[in-house]
């Protein structure tokens, strides 16, 4: 019935039944007719007659199958976990009622300990204390839940972690499994997407955004004491040219070498931050005496501006500092920032690398200087500037024998503006060089223009100190007239008096170089510099020119005329040519002519004139 092969694997049962006499157990493990394994157990009973001799045995079969697989299917699944605990890559760890009872390697290179050193203890000696209390809700509750959290390793050190918490059968027993990952590199890559969110990258100082947080922390912080907060707004003079002449490389090192200076200038409880380009601002908490701020501030001037080496060059750049102070200059964030940035302003508009403080009255005259030199600056660049010229007479016969270039601005919102208008704000900014430049090489156009038809007028060019001091002058304006092919000749340079007192000896050199150009040179404004006679003696002088401030009081007022006849004989005692400016009335002309001044200039002979206009105004004498 169970076949021979079966039989051969049952005899041993039932020889040991018989020589026992005692019931056996067994299991066989077929596979049925899907091929499928099948395990029955079998039971042996020996059945013994009245006599008690053996008489024959009971055999019952149970299948088992669905036990077995089910045993098989445990088996498989912890070997699987054993496996999955030591191929993992993150800790795993299992503990019953938070007592630790198996990790894996991971967990033993997380910590540093070894895993005898964790087996048998608490969880909660591996976690930080102030992040206990999420690890015991989660163990109370039995909750499967992930949280960051902080692990504690063998030397105390705190360590980022992810922890995932489940239940799971294991050998029978119900038991609590967390993985534990390692968020170390996820949470310092947060924690500097937030560095760099609220710093600058270039200077590591914190960014405008953090700086108002603070400035509004600060400021609610202050609103009850005695003690003020001082804001500093820090404006690097002229960076611009440094990143343009010699590479934004060079400005980003000058830009770190002041952060540093800065930074060692300060306490620790003040608070530098860059807020854009080359400003940066510096709060100085519990100020009490402005004597301090100033001192802070005066440093700063000092060191910020030493030179500094690169590019193989020595270069520096001088800060203009404003400060404003809470509550005194304004009592929120944004009132202190504009302030104090107005006060930067006025700190520019007082010749730059110096300190000022706030001033509503002040800081509005200066905030529009510096509109100005803006707007100068754009109307360079778009051709707003226009050359007049105003026509000069001999007196004898009236015959035009020169023009006076005068420049005018087309301003874009207050229409045409004279040079009293703007000029003192061009020299204060600096802006009197390109502006003068302009200015020759026009004068030099309208020049060549007039020769090639035959309007053979020396043109007057009035030059700034800055011009004249600027070292090279000679040489550019020399370029400048083999580049637009002029004669030196054309042009008559007008000089003031107090450009010529200065150094005699290197003034005359320059006047000598300009001669040897063949311009002619004009004092201007004379009587007004009271230089000394023996001094424009001994200077190449052609021409001076009476400042309009005599003219208009002449004849009247007897120190005026007394003033001007002197300036004509002297000229005319000298060789030089007198010309009067400002001439307004006939009574003033006859005056004059009667003098002997040669020349005039003004109102009454004609206004400045365009180009076109004066042609035409020409053309008609």
């Amino acid at each position: 019935m169970v076949g021979e092969r079966g039989w051969q694997q049952i005899r041993p049962y039932i020889e040991r039944v018989v020589e026992t006499r005692a019931q056996v157990s067994y299991e066989r493990e077929l596979t049925d007719a899907a091929g499928r394994p099948q395990w029955l157990e079998v039971d042996v009973l020996p059945n013994f007659d009245d006599e008690g001799e053996l008489s024959g045995a009971f055999v019952r079969v149970t299948d088992i199958t669905k036990h077995r697989l089910a045993e098989r299917a445990v088996r498989e699944s912890e070997e699987r976990l054993a496996k999955f605990m030591q191929a993992s890559a993150e800790g795993i760890l299992f503990h019953r009622n938070g007592t630790v009872i198996d990790i894996n390697e991971p967990i033993c290179e997380l910590t540093g300990y070894t895993r005898d050193e964790v087996i048998g203890r608490q969880t909660a000696e591996f976690l930080a204390p102030d992040h206990l209390p999420r690890a015991q809700q989660a163990l109370a509750t039995g909750a499967e839940a992930a949280w960051e959290s902080v692990a504690l390793g063998r030397a105390g050190e705190r360590i980022p972690v992810e922890l995932i918490t489940r239940s799971i059968m294991r050998s029978g027993e119900r038991l609590r499994l967390v993985i534990v990952r390692d968020i170390r590199e996820r949470v310092a890559a947060q924690a500097r997407i937030h560095h760099l969110a609220h710093h600058d990258a270039l200077t590591g100082l914190p960014n405008r955004a953090a700086f108002g947080l603070q400035l509004e922390r600060l400021t609610a912080s202050h609103r009850s004491g005695d003690a003020q907060i001082a804001l500093l707004f820090i404006d690097l003079d002229h960076f611009k040219r440094i990143n343009d002449s010699l590479g934004h490389l060079v400005g980003d090192l000058l830009l770190q070498t002041v952060t540093a200076r800065i930074t060692d200038n300060l306490r620790a409880d003040d608070l530098v931050a860059r807020f854009g380009g080359d400003e940066f601002m510096v709060l100085i908490p519990g100020v009490t005496d402005r004597s301090v701020v100033e001192q802070v501030a005066g440093k700063l001037l000092a060191v910020i501006e030493a030179p500094l080496e690169a590019a193989g060059r020595s270069i520096s750049v001088s800060p203009s500092i404003g400060v404003s102070l809470f509550p005194e200059h304004g009592r929120t964030p944004a009132e202190l920032i504009q302030h104090a940035d107005a006060a930067m302003y006025m700190a520019k508009a007082r010749g730059r690398a110096n300190v000022q403080f706030f001033d509503p009255v002040v800081a509005s005259a200066a905030y529009d200087a510096l509109v100005v030199e803006s707007q100068l600056a754009q109307a360079l660049e778009t051709g707003a500037f226009e050359l007049h010229y105003q026509p000069q007479l001999r007196s004898g016969d009236g015959r035009l024998v020169g023009v006076e270039a005068l420049i005018r601005w087309h301003h874009p919102e207050r229409g045409p503006l004279l040079p009293d208008d703007f000029i003192p704000v061009a020299e204060e900014r600096r802006l009197m060089l390109p502006i003068g430049q302009w200015v020759l090489r026009e004068a030099m156009r309208c020049a060549r223009r007039w020769h090639a038809q035959g309007l053979e007028l020396p043109i007057s060019v009035n030059l700034s100190s800055m011009q004249f001091q600027q070292r090279g002058f000679v040489d550019s304006l020399a370029e400048l007239l083999r580049q637009e092919q002029v004669n030196g000749a054309w042009l008559e340079l007008e000089l003031t008096e107090r450009m010529l007192m200065d150094d005699l000896d290197e003034v005359k050199a320059t006047l000598a170089q300009l001669k040897a150009l063949g311009m002619r040179i004009s004092v201007d404004d004379f009587g007004t510099g009271y230089s000394s006679l023996g001094h424009l003696k001994e200077l190449p002088i052609d021409k001076v020119k009476i400042d309009r401030s005599f003219v208009q009081d002449v004849p009247q007022n007897a120190d005026a005329a007394a003033i001007v006849r002197a300036i004509v004989q002297l000229g005319r005692s000298l060789g030089m040519t007198v010309i009067a400016e400002g001439v307004e009335t006939e009574v003033q002309e006859r005056f004059l002519r009667e003098l002997g001044c040669e020349e005039l200039q003004g109102l009454r002979i004609a206004p400045p004139l365009s180009e076109a206009d004066l042609q035409l105004w020409a053309s008609r004498r």
